[in-house]
């Protein structure tokens, strides 16, 4: 592939916002114009428009976004309310997202050599939702999470060229999403289920999976300090990115 798309991934609380942070600021150092594209539509709760972003070199965005559907996804769908929304319309509306983030701007951006880099992306669909169906008694396998066309669009025709998947003990996660001032209220925070997510995340199928399409898998031991996460971040800028 000739384009640059990192994705961050990991169970709730492994910090994913520290590497994404550290990114930023290495993008930074490195003189390189950076347009922080999840802030944009957190504060417009709106995408703006390609021309307006395409000087910039580096793109940070996140999933789900919060404009549109996005915010409907954080703010209802995956909202601990007690209206037990269905994995498949879960999942159909993270894909819908993720349509309308790829072709209103990252398509864009990566045809144009821009670094694209994302905290949460369909990563976190073919983690997350097969899991939540099982729990709610449904049935969505893998290959119906992959069948969707936002999700189709970004594992088949643009797959990652940098997957970092962060890998924390689910106990440390939940202590720390029990010690955030802003919580999330989100129905996946609970400790039983992110064990079974990160047993998917560190299993053999989803490395071959994005693999065989050309990404370069990769993990961050993020147990220990933020120091040591920032140092294992830096590391891989050095070899899979400021080399390229």
């Amino acid at each position: 592939m000739n384009y640059k798309l990192i994705l961050i991934e990991g169970i709730d609380g492994s910090g994913k916002g520290v590497i994404a942070r550290t990114f930023k600021e290495l993008a930074k150092e490195a003189n390189l114009k950076i347009f922080d594209l999840k802030s944009y539509i957190k504060e417009n709760k709106d995408f703006p428009e390609y021309d307006s972003i395409k000087d910039y070199d580096v793109i940070l965005s996140a999933e789900p976004t919060y404009g549109w559907i996005g915010q409907a996804i954080r703010d209802e769908l995956i909202r601990d309310n007690n209206r037990k929304y269905s994995a498949l319309a879960v999942a159909h509306a993270y894909a819908l997202d993720r349509k309308i983030l790829y072709k209103r701007l990252l398509i864009k951006a990566l045809e144009e050599g821009k670094i694209v880099m994302a905290d949460r992306s369909v990563v976190s669909s073919i983690i997350y939702q097969p899991l939540q169906a099982k729990e709610q008694g449904e049935e969505l396998g893998l290959d119906d999470v992959l069948k969707l066309p936002g999700n189709k669009l970004a594992v088949e025709e643009y797959p990652p060229s940098l997957l970092i998947i962060a890998k924390l003990d689910p106990e440390k996660a939940i202590q720390r999403l029990e010690s955030r001032e802003k919580k999330d209220d989100c129905i996946f925070e609970k400790l039983e289920f992110q064990k079974k997510l990160q047993e998917r995340y560190n299993s053999k199928w989803l490395k071959r999976l994005f693999e065989k399409r050309g990404t370069k898998v990769v993990y961050i031991d993020v147990n220990k300090t933020v120091e040591d996460s920032v140092r294992q971040t830096k590391e891989i800028w050095n070899e899979y990115i400021k080399g390229d």
